[in-house]
C-alpha cells in the first residue's frame, strides 16, 4: 500500500512529466548517437497504414501528426477552461499573463529575425518564441513551497497564452498549400459539433467520432493536422457549476495521463533522436543557433518582464501576490524553455531539410537546459531571500 499511495503521488506531480521528458530525451540522444541509431531512425521511417483512404504515413507523421492533435486537443481544453472559469476567464486576472505572453512571443521573434532575416533560416522565426508547459511545471514544482503559488499560477497561465499564441501561428504561417474542398468538409463538420454544443448534446462519443473525421479532413486540406484539435476542444461543452464535472472536464481528466505519459514522451523520443556530428557544437555559434538560443535565454525573459513592467506601471494588471520583480525575472528566464512547442515548430518550419531541422533541435535543446538550469537557480535565490527576510520580520514580531 505504501508503494502504491507513492506512486500516485508520482503520477499526479508536475515533477514527473518534466522529469518524465528529460529521461526520454537522454535515451533518445544516446540511442542516435550508438548503434541502435540506425535501426531506431528506420523505424520512424516506417510507413503504415493504408493508401485507400490515403492514410499511408511514416511513425514519425503519425506522431507529428496524430498524436500532437491529441496533445493540442488537451492544450484546446485546458485553453477553454480558463477562459470560461479559470485564470483567464476576467481581464483584471488575465491581463498579467496575456502581456507577458505577448512580450514572450514579440521579443524572441525579433531577436531570430535579427541574426537571420533574409537567409534561408528565415522562415525558423516562430522557433523560439514557444514555452514548454511541462517543463517550465515541473521544474519550479522542485522548488516546493518556496515559491508563492501565484508565481505558478501566473506562469501556467502564460504558458497556455503562448500555446494560444503558438496555434494562430502554425494555422497562419506554416500552412504551405490549401485544398479547399476538404476545408470546406472539414468547416462543415466544425459548424456540426458547434450545433451540438448549442443544442447541449452532453455525451462525448457525439463529439469524439465526429473529431475523427474532422482531424483527417483538415490534415487532407493542408493545414497543419493538429489545429482540428484545438478546434475539436472549444466545441466541448462545459457548465458553470464547479460541483458538477462538464464534459469538457471529463474528457481533460481522461487526457491527462494518456497525454503526459505516453504522448509527450513519445514524442520527445521520436524528436531528439539527435546524432551528433562534428560541426554541430559550431553550429550554436552561427547566426541561426545565436537566434534560437538568445531568443529563448533572453528574448523571452526581456520580453515578459518589460510587457509585465509596462502593464503594471500602467495600473492595467498587478504583480502576482507574494512575488516581486527578481522573482519575474527568473520566470522570464524559466520560461525560455521551449522544448516540445519549439521542437515542433521547427518540424514546420524546415519540412524538407532534415539537418537544419537538427541543428535547430541541438540549439533548442541546449538553450532550454540553460534556461532551465539559470531559472532554477535564480528561483532559487531570491525565494530563499524572500524566505529569510519573512522569517526575521515573523521573529521581530514574537520578539
Amino acid at each position: 500500500m505504501i508503494i502504491t499511495k507513492y506512486f500516485r503521488k508520482f503520477v499526479n506531480s508536475n515533477k514527473s512529466t518534466g522529469f518524465l521528458l528529460m529521461v526520454c530525451v537522454s535515451v533518445s540522444l544516446m540511442t542516435a548517437n550508438s548503434s541502435l541509431g540506425k535501426g531506431f531512425q528506420d523505424l520512424l521511417d516506417t510507413h503504415i497504414g493504408t493508401e485507400y483512404f490515403h492514410l499511408n504515413y511514416s511513425v514519425s507523421t503519425w506522431i507529428n501528426d496524430g498524436l500532437m492533435a491529441v496533445f493540442f486537443l488537451l492544450v484546446g481544453l485546458e485553453i477553454k477552461r480558463e477562459l470560461m472559469e479559470g485564470e483567464l476567464s476576467e481581464f483584471s486576472k488575465a491581463s498579467l499573463p496575456i502581456f507577458a505572453a505577448l512580450g514572450g512571443m514579440v521579443f524572441p521573434a525579433i531577436i531570430f529575425w535579427l541574426f537571420n532575416g533574409g537567409t534561408k533560416y528565415q522562415n525558423g522565426w516562430a522557433i523560439p518564441m514557444a514555452t514548454d508547459i511541462a517543463f517550465c511545471m515541473g521544474v519550479i514544482s522542485m522548488l516546493g513551497r518556496r515559491i508563492p503559488a501565484a508565481l505558478k499560477i501566473f506562469l501556467a497561465a502564460l504558458a497556455i497564452v503562448d500555446d494560444l499564441g503558438a496555434i494562430v501561428v502554425i494555422a497562419i504561417f506554416y500552412t504551405q498549400e490549401i485544398h479547399w474542398e476538404y476545408l470546406g468538409v472539414g468547416l462543415g463538420i466544425l459548424i456540426f459539433l458547434i450545433l451540438l454544443n448549442r443544442l447541449k448534446v452532453k455525451p462525448l462519443v457525439f463529439y469524439i467520432i465526429p473529431g475523427l473525421f474532422l482531424w483527417y479532413f483538415i490534415h487532407h486540406s493542408g493545414i497543419h493536422a493538429t489545429i482540428s484539435g484545438v478546434l475539436l476542444a472549444f466545441t466541448i461543452p462545459t457548465n458553470e457549476s464547479r460541483e458538477i464535472s462538464s464534459p469538457l472536464e471529463k474528457l481533460e481528466e481522461m487526457l491527462q495521463t494518456p497525454v503526459n505519459y505516453v504522448i509527450m514522451p513519445i514524442f520527445a523520443l521520436a524528436n531528439t533522436n539527435i546524432a551528433l556530428k562534428s560541426g554541430m557544437v559550431d553550429g550554436l555559434f552561427s547566426n541561426f543557433g545565436y537566434g534560437i538560443v538568445l531568443g529563448l535565454m533572453f528574448g523571452k525573459m526581456i520580453g515578459i518582464n518589460l510587457f509585465s513592467f509596462i502593464a503594471v506601471k500602467l495600473k492595467i494588471s498587478t504583480l502576482p501576490h507574494k512575488c516581486n520583480w527578481p522573482l519575474m525575472l527568473s520566470s522570464g528566464l524559466l520560461a525560455g524553455i521551449g522544448f516540445t512547442m519549439s521542437i515542433f515548430i521547427s518540424l514546420l518550419s524546415f519540412r524538407e531539410n532534415i539537418e537544419v531541422q537538427e541543428e535547430a533541435k541541438f540549439a533548442i535543446l541546449v538553450a532550454s537546459f540553460l534556461s532551465g538550469v539559470v531559472g532554477y537557480q535564480c528561483l532559487k535565490i531570491f525565494s530563499r531571500r524572500k524566505i529569510k527576510l519573512s522569517d526575521y520580520r515573523e521573529r521581530m514580531k514574537n520578539f
